[in-house]
């Protein structure tokens, strides 16, 4: 399931990756105490924080007037 995140705003991006990098964080101190449900939660988290960075990353670029990198011309 991949999550759009192309129609947020910079702030609510990042409240975006404070949430998932909490969730991300309490996924692992569950993994460690070994009451882990569903493992593969932690690549799916792991990837959308990574998503999210990217939109931050374009979009901080996008305010200083600089093209991001890997950005489709």
């Amino acid at each position: 399931m991949k999550n759009s995140f192309k129609d947020m705003k910079l702030e609510e991006l990042v409240a975006k990756r404070e949430e998932l990098r909490k969730k991300y964080f309490d996924l692992r101190f569950q993994a460690v105490v070994g009451h882990s449900e569903n493992p593969l939660e932690k690549r799916t988290l792991r990837r959308q924080i990574a998503r999210v960075e990217t939109r931050i990353r374009q979009a901080g670029a996008a305010v200083q007037g600089a093209p991001a990198a890997g950005a489709a011309k």
